[in-house]
């Protein structure tokens, strides 16, 4: 019952006590955001640009970006910078990174927001990945990898700043089951699995994920934290049946809006200094995630999978 709890008071939040406007003045910080093309993804993008941050726009699509940008500078006056991104492709988030550290050499907040949701079992990624879990799940954890010697720069260079490292969660991810590691790439058993439930599995790797980095770092400057930004009206849902999809919508959706509260409360509040290894629900507010993410046992085992696959590409 305590499981089922949680999902309701995490699906049907209170009246936010946070908002945009509480966003402190940003100037001088350089942010990252995934998947701002639209939905969660851009709101967040505003908020930063809105409080003068410089903010890179992680995406795949020219047409989708560019428009992204443009609209964002007629609401904010400021312009975001496109970064190209697609991570269900580790070749193009390892060039995705080089490009950054190419440009920046500090990194103050990372907001892994990307992700994709419950597509036809038959897609994966450019690597034979699950396509869920390797763009929700290894896909970031690659990119963070790969800019951790950024952050732990900034961490050193910035006293009055700890660098932020926000992973994007789901309310599901309270109901997935211990990690299947046979259906992380194609195969009979990741066949057998509904995408529902490889979509619940993907948030629960990526909590963990925030979860172990916050182990392993924390102590050197850098909070990072998981969030459940609630449930939000966003192109994520593209795959649902297009009935069901305009009943729910109607009753439990929420607008982006609300959903880029709890991310920027974690990524550029003054409390954020505190949230290290936090789970957060709509809206900014500390939730319990999965005790999964809290077995250190199975967050070992997940990043030692996770360095073997990014290890094995780079050989390549």
């Amino acid at each position: 019952m305590g499981v089922y709890f949680s999902v309701i008071r995490e699906g049907y939040p209170p009246k936010p006590q946070f908002s945009v406007d509480d966003i402190p003045d940003l100037s001088g910080k350089v942010a990252l955001v995934t998947g701002a093309t639209s939905g969660i993804g851009k709101e967040i993008v505003k908020g930063l640009l809105s409080h003068n941050a410089k903010v890179y726009v992680g995406a795949r699509d020219e047409e989708k970006v560019r428009k992204a940008i443009q609209d964002l500078k007629a609401e904010t006056g400021k312009e975001g910078i496109w970064l190209e991104l697609d991570l269900a492709d580790l070749h193009s988030v390892r060039k995705a990174a080089e490009d950054f550290k190419s440009k920046e050499k500090q990194l103050h907040i990372l907001f892994n927001n990307a992700g994709v949701m419950e597509p036809p079992i038959d897609k994966v990624t450019a690597q034979g990945y699950d396509l869920q879990f390797g763009t929700n799940v290894l896909g970031p954890f690659y990119f963070t990898k790969l800019l951790l010697p950024t952050l732990l720069k900034t961490a050193k260079a910035s006293p009055d700043w700890k660098p932020r490292i926000i992973n994007t969660s789901s309310v599901v991810s309270i109901l997935a089951d211990p990690l299947n590691f046979n259906t992380f790439t194609d195969g009979p058993a990741r066949k057998k699995q509904s995408p529902r439930w490889l979509y619940m599995q993907s948030k629960l790797g990526h909590t963990m994920v925030a979860q172990e980095l916050a182990q392993q770092y924390g102590e050197q400057g850098i909070i990072t934290l998981s969030v459940n930004p609630g449930n939000i009206r966003t192109d994520i849902r593209r795959y649902y049946n297009p009935i069901k999809e305009a009943i729910q919508g109607q009753l439990t959706l929420y607008p982006p809006s609300l959903g880029a509260l709890t991310p920027l409360w974690a990524g550029t509040s003054p409390e954020g200094v505190s949230m290290n290894g936090k789970y957060l629900v709509p809206w900014a507010r500390y939730g319990t995630p999965n005790p999964i993410v809290l077995d250190d046992r199975a967050r070992k085992d997940l990043w030692t999978w996770l360095e073997e696959q990014v290890a094995k590409f780079s050989r390549q």
